[in-house]
């Protein structure tokens, strides 16, 4: 099967919205991903966010989400070294 003008054509416009759709969800970001985790998916969190702007009640969330990850660790690893 060769390729020819609907192909090429099928490819400009598929990769045009592809490109329309990053955009937008760039430009939405914490919007899309604050949906999807209240969806249940997982999104994780973006490493360019700038800790100095957040709020005190963010930062103190995010504190007790990297307690509980890292207590989390710590109990996996004492439970790998018992057996």
């Amino acid at each position: 099967m060769a390729i020819n003008s609907n192909h090429v054509t099928g490819f400009a416009v598929g990769l045009g919205v592809a490109a329309v759709g990053f955009y937008i969800y760039k430009k939405n970001q914490a919007k899309v991903d604050e949906w999807l985790r209240s969806q249940g998916i997982s999104v994780p969190g973006s490493p360019g966010v700038d800790a100095g702007g957040m709020s005190l009640e963010d930062l103190v969330r995010e504190k007790e989400r990297l307690e509980d990850l890292i207590a989390e660790r710590e109990i996996a690893g004492e439970a790998g070294e018992k057996e």
